[in-house]
């Protein structure tokens, strides 16, 4: 499908990598829906958007049953014929130290609202001529690191959701894609994982670089696409001998050990 035929409904689109992907959406074409729980922060990005007219807007929380039939309603309103499940929540830290109203977050936004939005958008998707579900997961839905656990079971999850969908929807006007970035300059993490990563020696990529590759991803059809090296080559082996990477993580291992959390 030509991005200038997308009317996408965009999650989580007032973080880094959403409002960078409203912008790469907007500038090629597309029609979007913004959605996000802070109507401040979307109709600032609305405005600041180079099409605000093809732009409309739903605050909304995913996570909730009356956000998700909000953004349900929206998207038939606006003919979508593209979900960007984009929406996430960071959970960094060793599991003991990880408050149990934070784990049930972090898996309600990254994995199981993405679930229940799709389910209910999908009738709709189905009778359009053509339409995709893009999901955003991670590098860590492909390689699990020391202190990303419940973060990594989330992205895991959605990349198994993905996977799943696409072969169940396959024959269908319905492709499923996933799209998996590194670690990505934002203000998504908080300092401890900045720290983290900056001990580690992460690799990191632009919020813009995310938006081009989500909107190349979405023009080309690719079923699943995973960001940066060597990123690419450590999912590659962790998916056919995971436990030779179990010794490759001291370093994590021993950042994760002298980072600042509650012990």
């Amino acid at each position: 499908m030509k991005i200038e035929q997308m009317s996408v409904v965009l999650t989580g689109a007032a973080g880094g990598i959403g409002s960078a992907a409203a912008r790469a959406l907007t500038n090629a074409g597309a029609r979007v829906v913004l959605v996000g729980r802070n109507p401040e922060r979307l109709a600032a990005l609305r405005q600041a958007l180079p099409r605000p007219a093809a732009v409309t807007m739903v605050a909304a929380d995913v996570t909730r049953t009356e956000g998700r039939a909000a953004i349900h309603a929206a998207a038939l309103a606006q003919g979508a014929n593209v979900l960007i499940n984009n929406a996430g929540l960071p959970c960094f830290g060793k599991l003991e130290a990880l408050d149990a109203d934070q784990i049930v977050r972090a898996l309600e936004t990254n994995l199981l609202a993405p679930m229940l939005l799709t389910r209910l958008l999908l009738p709709h998707l189905r009778v359009q001529p053509a339409a995709q579900i893009l999901n955003v997961g991670s590098a860590l839905g492909s390689v699990g690191l020391p202190g990303f656990s419940v973060y990594s079971a989330a992205k895991f999850g959605l990349r198994g959701f993905s996977e799943a969908l696409r072969r169940e929807l396959q024959g269908s006007p319905v492709t499923v894609q996933y799209l998996a970035p590194r670690v990505t300059r934002t203000a998504f993490n908080d300092e401890a994982a900045d720290a983290f990563n900056r001990a580690t020696g992460a690799q990191s990529d632009s919020p813009e670089q995310v938006a081009q590759a989500l909107v190349q991803t979405l023009r080309r059809g690719t079923p699943e696409r995973l960001l940066g090296f060597p990123e690419k080559l450590a999912a590659r082996i962790n998916g056919i001998v995971p436990h030779l990477l179990d010794g490759a993580f001291r370093r994590h291992r021993s950042a994760l050990q002298s980072s600042r959390q509650p012990a």
